[in-house]
């Protein structure tokens, strides 16, 4: 196992990376301060409580700990408040008390709605993030914690960091093709925001990754995770570099919920978001030459590249307002100056997303 330092002073904590770590998570959360006499409450959803959650339960029983769970549905849907409502109440049935810690075994949206839970149950309690999707390695770092609105992506939400990350690699081998691809878009992302070399490494590599190689894929992990860890380190709350990490998510928020979050899976939002970023870069003259080397990094790692679907304009703008990263009405754009740096703008006229946007429904090229 490898291992990471998310450094918060008293609320630091470790995220763990390798194949069999969650026959270590008794001992992990030992560590954390969650001893065998608190309660557990695992949320999971219903494609992967048939391959883990038994395993899961199994090997915390074991050590004595006193598990409930949870099971909601697949996908963005989750991310509700009537779903939220449910697990609350089903923890309260449980009687979960301040001492109590919720387990969040999923992709990003299980870890999303289990650390909202977690952040507001009896006004806070520990959680851990034990991810199992690729794409989950950044969702599951940072304590951004939320649940969706009709009108918007993690707008009803907290920053509650959990107590640990137990990030098995093992578990990613039952992984659909195109969660893989969703993943490595946010891996991909790392690199343009923060490390050119760690692009080079991931063109490099792309074949071997996508074989899961396991050495390969816990340098991945691990090298994607220290920019996250670094980044957080210092902004936690996002008041000023934490935004870097939004490099294509002003685009992708405003794709997904235009999609009612079904067609496109949040990975492949951000995907085409980026390659939004790097054009809209390229018509300001803040970077040049940029978008041709995002379209060919994220089609190696088979991620959409343009809009597979027709989206007004107009309405793609209105969503664009409606995003937490917002201010006063104005949007907010992070955006490539060269391949692993970025710039925060918010001074960005509607006429060149126009731009980028219709050329984005036409193949994605300027």
């Amino acid at each position: 196992m490898r291992r990471l330092t998310v450094e918060l002073g008293e609320r630091s904590y470790p995220i763990w990376i390798g194949a069999g770590v969650l026959g270590e998570l008794p001992r992990l959360l030992e560590e954390a301060s969650i001893d065998n006499r608190r309660k557990l409450f695992i949320v999971t959803d219903e494609h992967v409580a048939p391959l883990y959650l038994d395993k899961v339960e199994a090997v915390l029983r074991t050590a004595g700990y006193m598990i409930y769970h949870s099971i909601v549905e697949a996908g963005e849907k989750a991310k509700s408040l009537s779903v939220y409502e449910r697990v609350m109440t089903e923890a309260l049935e449980a009687g979960l008390d301040r001492q109590s810690a919720f387990l969040a075994l999923g992709g990003g949206v299980v870890g999303d709605l289990a650390g909202f839970v977690a952040a507001t149950y009896m006004r806070g309690v520990a959680f851990v993030q034990i991810p199992t999707t690729l794409l989950a390695h950044d969702s599951s770092v940072g304590g951004k914690v939320a649940v969706n609105h009709p009108l918007g992506k993690n707008i009803i939400g907290a920053f509650h960091q959990p107590r640990l990350v137990a990030y098995d690699t093992e578990l990613l081998r039952t992984l659909p093709s195109r969660e893989v691809a969703a993943g490595f878009a946010e891996v991909i992302k790392h690199g343009l925001i923060w490390d050119e070399t760690f692009v080079e490494w991931l063109e490099q590599n792309a074949d071997g990754l996508q074989r899961f190689d396991d050495n390969l894929l816990q340098e991945a992990l691990l090298r994607a995770c220290s920019v996250k860890v670094a980044v957080v380190s210092e902004d936690e709350k996002e008041r000023g570099l934490r935004a870097i990490l939004n490099l294509g998510h002003t685009f992708g928020h405003a794709f997904e919920a235009l999609c009612g979050y079904e067609k496109l899976n949040h990975g492949e939002a951000v995907a085409i978001g980026m390659v939004a970023a790097a054009m809209l870069a390229e018509r300001l003259g803040i970077a040049s030459s940029i978008s041709n080397r995002t379209r060919r990094i994220l089609e190696q790692y088979s991620l959409p590249v343009a809009l597979p679907y027709v989206m007004e304009a107009d309405a793609v703008i209105e969503a664009m307002r409606r995003d937490k990263k917002g201010e006063g009405g104005k949007l907010v754009f992070v955006l490539p100056t060269t391949i692993g740096k970025v710039e925060i703008r918010k001074d960005i006229a509607e006429e060149p997303v126009r731009d980028v946007l219709h050329a984005l429904q036409e193949g994605g090229k300027s």
